[in-house]
């Protein structure tokens, strides 16, 4: 029922649930935290490990990169030179994000989960290089930022890691069943 206060108009009275909800959704917003990102959060444990092996360069890194929630610099450094464009041996910084969803589509595939990496982050020559090879390379990639990354699981069915990557609802997946890899980036939600 509503009230009113001396010289005010009237207002309703709103649970502390319903207070505390709107609270917590403006606080989203004020921290810029979209939806998809958001969603990564309260599933990810505290402590994270990956397991990394790049196609080209031979490397293998198995890592835990994260610790009680706070990502550990010594390994997203290690990370990043796993995933550097292995054609000019430029290194960027790889988004902890698209770490994460790597993290959560390992414990949804059930397989040994040593993600084979094709391509991490790519520098802006090698992308003009490619795109002029391929229509499939965009010109403004998200591997340019470090926020892209195309992998393929050996005992994992590529058709089955391109549904796993979808589920997780996180930002772009794209299934290239010919050249043998899933695209994942920490882009808009879309997939091709």
């Amino acid at each position: 029922m509503p009230t009113t206060h001396a010289n005010s108009r009237p207002f309703r009275r709103i649970s502390r649930r319903c207070f505390l909800k709107t609270g917590a959704g403006a606080a989203c917003c004020l921290l810029g935290a979209s939806p998809a990102l958001a969603a990564l959060r309260p599933t990810l444990p505290g402590t994270r490990h990956l397991s990394l092996y790049n196609v080209h360069t031979g490397e293998k890194l198995q890592v835990r990169y994260c610790r009680r929630g706070r990502y550990l610099e010594d390994a997203l450094s290690e990370i990043n030179h796993v995933l550097r464009d292995y054609r000019t041996g430029e290194v960027r910084a790889i988004d902890p994000n698209l770490l994460d969803c790597l993290c959560r589509l390992s414990g949804k595939s059930g397989h040994d989960c040593t993600f084979h990496v094709i391509s991490g982050y790519r520098s802006p020559a090698t992308n003009a290089m490619l795109r002029k090879r391929s229509r499939h390379v965009a010109r403004n990639s998200y591997h340019m930022y470090g926020r892209a990354i195309d992998i393929y699981l050996p005992h994992c069915p590529l058709d089955k890691l391109r549904r796993l990557a979808l589920s997780l609802r996180a930002g772009g997946v794209g299934y290239y069943p010919k050249s043998g890899f899933v695209h994942i980036d920490t882009g808009p939600l879309r997939h091709w």
